[in-house]
C-alpha cells in the first residue's frame, strides 16, 4: 500500500477525534443496548430474554411485524420495479416530473402519509362524502388493518426500490441490449434473461433496505395498527415504555434486540444471495436509452399519472379538506371552511408552536452539525485506507441500517442517568433528540460527501501537503470548498428526514421537548384530527418547497446526490 493511502502520523489527531465522536454517537449506545439485554445486572443472564420470549404478545407482535414487512416489501418491489423500468426504457414525456412526484412519499414522514390516507377512506372521508360514496357512520375505516398497513408501507418505500434499481439500470451497457435485439430476441425476453438478472445486486439492495425500513417503521403501524388492535414490535415497545417508563427498559431492550436481529437477518440473506453468483459487467459503453413506445406511450403515461394522482394528490386534498373544517366529520363547504386549525397550531396552541420551533431548530442544527462531521470524515474514508477506517465507516452506518426505535432505546439507556464526570443529564431534554438525529442521519450526509471526494483530483491537496500545509488547513482551504455543494445537498436530506420524524422522538420527547411528529401523533390519538391534519399539511408544504428549491441549483449539485433529480 502506498504511503499516500495510509493514515499519516499528522492525521491521527484529527482522525482520533472523529473516531471518538462516531463511537460516542453509534457504538456506545448500541453496546449499551446489548449489555442491558444480555447482562442487565452486570453479569450475563438470559432471564429477561426468557420472560420476553415466553410472552404470547411478543410472538404475536413478531408475526405481525413479519407479515407487514414481507407484504410491504413485495408491494414496494412490484411498484418500484415497474416504475423504474418504465422511466428507464420508455420514451415517456415529463420524465423528471414523474420521478420527482414518485420519490416525494419517501421524503414525507410515514405518520403524515398515514394521516393523509386515513382521510381518504372511512365514513368521515371528505372525498367520499362529496361524491356520495362514504360508508355509513360507525363503519370502521378499512385502513385500520394489516392490509391497510401493508398498502401504505408499499407506497412509502416503493421509491427505495426505484432509486436503487434506477441507478443500476443507468449503468447497464447499451451494447448488451442492442446485441440481443439484433439477434431477434423480443423485449420481454431481453428483460427477463438479461436486464433483470444483471440488476440482481441493486434490486437485492433495494429489497433489503425496504424490508429493514418496514420492520422498523413506527409511524404507519402506530396510526393504523394501534386503533385497529394490530400490534407490531415497534408499537409494542412504545406501549411498554409509555406504560411502565424506565422500569420496562430491560424488557424493551430485549424486544429491540429482537427487531435488530430480524433486520440484520434480512441484510445477511441479501449478502448470501449475491455471493452465489458473479454479476460483474464487462463493457464501458453508454448506458441504455429509452425506446419508442408508439401508440402505447399515452396509455403508459396515463397509468403513471393516475398512480401519482391516487397516491399523492387525492390524500393531500383530503388532508387539506379535513384541516379546513372546524370539527372532524363536518362536511367541507364554503360555509364551514375555516383556517382556525392553522391559527390554533401556529399561534394559539403553545405546545404546537413550541414543537414547530423545536423541530426547526433540531433539524437545522443537526443538518449543520452533520455537515461539519461528514466533511472531514469523508476525507479520510475516501482518500485513506486502513482497517480502522473500514470499521469506522461501518460504525457510522449502523444507526441508520438498524430500525430507528432500536437506536432510540439504546440512547435512553446511555443517557437515563447524568453523564459521568460531567454530571450533566440530557434525558428528557431536546439534547437527547439532537444526539439521536446526529447518530441516525449522519450517513445521509456522509455518502454524498464521500462520493464527491472520489470524483475530485487529488493534485491540489497533494501539492499543498508537499508544501507543508497541515491536514486541517488543507481541508479548510482546498477540500471543503470543493465538496460544499454535495455536503449542502446531504444537509438538506438530513433536514427533510428529521423535520417531522416520529420514530425517534416518540420515545425520546418530554414536556418542553415536543416535536412536530409527537404533537401530530398526540392530536390524532386524542381525536383532534383537524389539528393533526393542519400540522401535516404544513410539513408537506415545507418539504415540497425545499425539494423544489433544489431544482434552482441546476447542475451545481452532482448527479445522484439528490434522489428526486434524474
Amino acid at each position: 500500500m502506498s504511503k499516500e493511502l495510509r493514515l499519516k502520523a499528522q492525521d491521527w489527531g484529527v482522525f482520533a477525534g472523529l473516531a471518538g465522536l462516531v463511537a460516542f454517537l453509534a457504538v456506545l449506545p448500541l453496546a449499551r443496548l446489548l449489555i442491558e439485554a444480555f447482562a442487565p445486572q452486570g453479569y450475563p443472564t438470559i432471564s429477561i430474554l426468557e420472560d420476553v420470549f415466553r410472552n404470547p404478545t411478543t410472538w404475536r407482535a413478531t408475526v405481525h411485524s413479519l407479515e407487514i414487512s414481507f407484504g410491504g416489501t413485495i408491494l414496494a418491489t412490484a411498484i418500484g420495479v415497474s416504475v423504474a423500468l418504465a422511466v428507464s426504457f420508455c420514451d415517456i414525456r415529463h420524465r423528471n416530473a414523474i420521478i420527482f412526484c414518485f420519490v416525494l412519499p419517501l421524503m414525507i414522514a410515514p405518520q403524515v402519509t398515514a394521516l393523509a390516507w386515513l382521510q381518504v377512506a372511512g365514513p368521515s372521508s371528505p372525498l367520499l362524502r362529496a361524491i356520495g360514496l362514504a360508508p355509513p357512520i360507525g363503519t370502521p375505516n378499512p385502513l385500520y388493518s394489516r392490509e391497510g398497513i401493508i398498502l401504505l408501507l408499499g407506497i412509502e418505500y416503493a421509491p427505495l426500490v426505484f432509486l436503487t434499481l434506477r441507478a443500476g439500470l443507468r449503468a447497464l451497457p447499451r451494447e448488451m441490449i442492442e446485441a440481443a435485439l439484433a439477434a431477434g430476441a423480443g423485449r420481454w425476453l431481453v428483460l427477463r434473461t438479461i436486464v433483470l438478472p444483471l440488476m440482481t445486486p441493486p434490486l437485492a439492495a433495494g429489497i433489503s433496505l425496504t424490508f429493514v425500513s418496514c420492520i422498523g417503521n413506527f409511524g404507519i403501524p402506530a396510526f393504523l395498527g394501534i386503533p385497529g388492535g394490530y400490534i407490531v414490535l415497534p408499537t409494542l415497545i412504545y406501549q411498554r415504555l409509555s406504560g411502565l417508563g424506565p422500569a420496562a427498559l430491560a424488557e424493551v431492550s430485549a424486544l429491540s434486540v429482537l427487531i435488530a436481529t430480524i433486520a440484520i437477518g434480512g441484510i445477511l440473506v441479501q449478502d448470501y444471495m449475491l455471493r452465489r453468483r458473479d454479476f460483474r459487467i464487462s463493457g464501458t459503453s453508454q448506458s441504455i436509452g429509452p425506446s419508442s413506445l408508439g401508440r402505447w406511450r399515452l396509455p403508459l403515461e396515463t397509468m403513471l399519472w393516475f398512480y401519482l394522482l391516487a397516491t399523492l394528490a387525492v390524500p393531500f386534498a383530503s388532508l387539506v379538506a379535513v384541516s379546513l373544517v372546524p370539527i372532524f366529520g363536518v362536511p367541507l363547504t364554503w360555509e364551514t371552511a375555516s383556517i382556525e386549525s392553522y391559527v390554533y397550531i401556529l399561534v394559539e396552541h403553545g405546545v404546537s408552536h413550541r414543537a414547530f420551533r423545536n423541530s426547526l431548530l433540531l433539524a437545522g442544527s443537526a443538518a449543520i452539525a452533520i455537515v461539519m462531521i461528514s466533511a472531514p470524515l469523508g476525507y479520510y474514508l475516501a482518500w485513506r485506507e486502513s482497517r480502522a477506517l473500514k470499521l469506522l465507516n461501518l460504525s457510522a452506518e449502523l444507526p441508520y441500517a438498524l430500525p430507528g426505535i432500536v437506536f432510540a432505546i439504546a440512547l435512553i439507556l446511555v443517557f437515563l442517568r447524568p453523564i459521568p464526570v460531567l454530571g450533566i443529564g440530557i434525558y428528557n431534554t431536546v439534547w437527547i433528540i439532537f444526539i439521536a438525529y446526529l447518530g441516525r442521519f449522519l450517513v445521509l450526509s456522509l455518502r454524498p460527501v464521500v462520493s464527491a471526494y472520489h470524483q475530485l483530483d487529488r493534485a491540489m491537496e497533494e501539492a499543498a501537503s508537499a508544501l507543508g500545509a497541515g491536514v486541517l488547513r488543507r481541508m479548510r482551504t482546498i477540500m471543503f470548498p470543493l465538496v460544499a455543494q454535495s455536503a449542502a445537498a446531504g444537509a438538506l436530506l438530513v433536514f427533510l428526514m428529521s423535520f417531522s420524524e416520529l420514530t425517534l422522538s416518540a420515545l425520546l420527547w418530554s414536556s418542553g421537548a415536543e416535536t412536530l411528529g409527537t404533537v401530530m401523533f398526540s392530536f390524532q390519538q386524542s381525536g383532534g384530527v383537524n389539528h393533526a391534519s393542519a400540522i401535516a399539511v404544513v410539513t408537506i408544504l415545507v418539504t415540497l418547497v425545499l425539494m423544489l428549491s433544489t431544482l434552482l441549483l441546476g447542475r451545481r449539485v452532482p448527479k445522484g446526490v439528490l434522489p428526486w433529480r434524474d
